[in-house]
């Protein structure tokens, strides 16, 4: 069968790269399977879409928001339409387990319904004034043109965390998805223009992060960056919108805690950690990658883990039996596998996997198998750095103070859990974890799209994603005063 080729989304139109040069997309579960051909656009291509951004960006700023917000609804039906369809190119192109990319299109499905409802409200203030005949108020503006830069591991969902509220506030975007998941963001832009955006409001370009990334950031008329990523890159995004003078919002990495204390339901504790450590093959920036454990209950729990742990399946996730799919590529393979070495040479000890894994169907893709490290201290790297992976360190504590301080002993800070029965335990930990999110009595994963996402120290710059709190990146405050005294009043000015 031949393969297809896809094409950029610029002013409304679908168009070849003018270098005239493609990449492969392939299925991380069977690397032979060629998804598609994209484009691997250059720095033309970008001045193009990003002209086409600039040029649409009046016409949609001056359309009113409510009806900016029914092209977004519609975006929303389309997705429940093709949830199946996309969920299943998903799987393909990405290797999560098919309900996992349910979830993934539902998600981005929650976000659009909630964020296109901010059509009838964008609200501002409306305060009292110092002054007689005097009124004031707030009213949002949008930022102008917005470079969206999303990875591989979500490609519809967070995707549609940035689209949909820069869509909604008046922006116009150009969209940058992960090389290694073009086809998800190409069926979701298809989305939008089924939903009768008009073209230009969002330009679509595939290609590498050297090639058409990096220029995207440092564009003249680019206004704001919003990036997904791993901390590293993030920093380069920073240095570089801050001496651009642009804005930007940065979400980044995570070296998520669960703890465990010694009241805790042990079971649904094992099951929450399996989820964090192991959904998404550990590739969530969210993922449990320690799980710190009371010493009264550690080999207890210990036990019960790995038990639960070696009956997980891999497999191509499209299979209803696989329970763990594949990385996403052999890089990313190699990095978990490194790591598993590395722990090994800290002294901590390896219970189960840390192989890549080539059994049965499995020889084809990019497999690893679930791995448990015990005995890791809070200052070895296997407990300091985002490994991405499905490797999940053990640790032990002896109090909820300890467990705190060692949860908080990280350069990042977006999740945590505990499992406790105890409400002073729960409410103290609420206080105490410095992470932007925090479930007691679950998973680390699991955000809803009417709350703030993102996280504190190395996970971000501030700013969060979804909610109502995502309109703030998004737009600009302007204050409005109107006089209507029929006289000069001077604020703060004693006559």
């Amino acid at each position: 069968m031949a393969i297809k080729t896809y094409k950029n989304f610029i002013d409304g139109k679908w168009v070849a790269s003018s270098s005239g040069e493609t990449f492969d997309n392939i299925n991380p579960a069977n690397h032979k399977e060629i998804l598609g051909r994209f484009q691997k656009s250059n720095a033309s291509d970008l001045n193009k879409a990003v002209k086409s951004a600039v040029k649409a960006q009046e016409g949609w700023r001056n359309l009113p928001a409510p009806k900016r917000g029914e092209i977004l609804f519609r975006v929303g039906e389309l997705l429940v339409k093709h949830k199946e369809s996309l969920a299943k190119d998903m799987t393909r192109e990405m290797g999560k387990v098919l309900n996992e990319t349910r979830g993934d299109v539902q998600e981005a499905i929650d976000l659009t319904y909630y964020t296109a409802g901010e059509g009838r409200r964008l609200l501002g203030e409306t305060v009292p004034s110092e002054l007689n005949n005097k009124f004031c108020m707030t009213v949002r503006m949008p930022v102008g043109v917005v470079a969206a830069i999303t990875p591989w591991n979500f490609p519809i969902a967070i995707p549609s965390w940035k689209l949909i509220p820069a869509l909604v506030c008046g922006n116009t975007v150009v969209f940058k998805p992960a090389s290694d998941t073009p086809l998800s963001a190409y069926r979701f832009v298809k989305l939008f223009e089924e939903a009768g955006l008009p073209p230009g409001v969002l330009n679509f370009v595939t290609g590498s992060g050297t090639e058409i990334g990096e220029p995207l950031i440092e564009h003249h008329n680019i206004n704001l960056v919003s990036f997904t990523g791993s901390t590293d890159t993030g920093a380069v995004v920073a240095h570089k919108c801050a001496w651009n003078m642009k804005q930007y919002s940065l979400e980044m990495g995570g070296k998520n805690a669960i703890i465990v204390m010694d009241d805790a339901d042990l079971d649904l504790a094992v099951e929450g950690v399996i989820w964090g450590a192991f959904g998404t093959t550990g590739q969530r920036c969210t993922a449990c990658s320690r799980v710190i454990v009371h010493k009264k209950v550690l080999r207890k729990f210990t036990s019960r883990l790995l038990k639960r742990t070696k009956t997980l399946r891999l497999g191509d996730g499209l299979k209803n039996t696989t329970d763990v799919g594949p990385l996403i590529n052999e890089a990313q393979r190699q990095k978990v596998l490194s790591y598993c070495k590395l722990g090994v040479e800290e002294g901590a000890k390896l219970l189960l996997g840390g192989n890549v894994y080539k059994k049965g169907n499995c020889r084809g893709g990019f497999f690893f198998e679930p791995t448990l490290f015990a005995g890791v201290s809070p200052k070895m790297r296997i407990a300091q750095e985002e490994i991405f992976g499905p490797v999940l360190s053990i640790l032990e504590c002896k109090s909820l103070e300890n467990a705190v301080e060692i949860v908080n002993d990280s350069r990042f800070g977006l999740s945590s859990a505990i499992y406790t029965r105890d409400v002073n335990r729960a409410f103290k930990a609420i206080e105490k974890l410095d992470t932007g999110l925090t479930y007691i009595n679950s998973s680390t994963i699991g955000a809803e799209v009417q709350l703030p996402f993102g996280g504190t120290k190395g996970t971000g710059n501030g700013h969060r994603e979804a909610g109502t709190t995502a309109l703030e990146i998004f737009t600009e405050w302007k204050s409005v005063f109107v006089d209507y005294s029929g006289a000069l009043q001077k604020a703060q000015i004693e006559d």
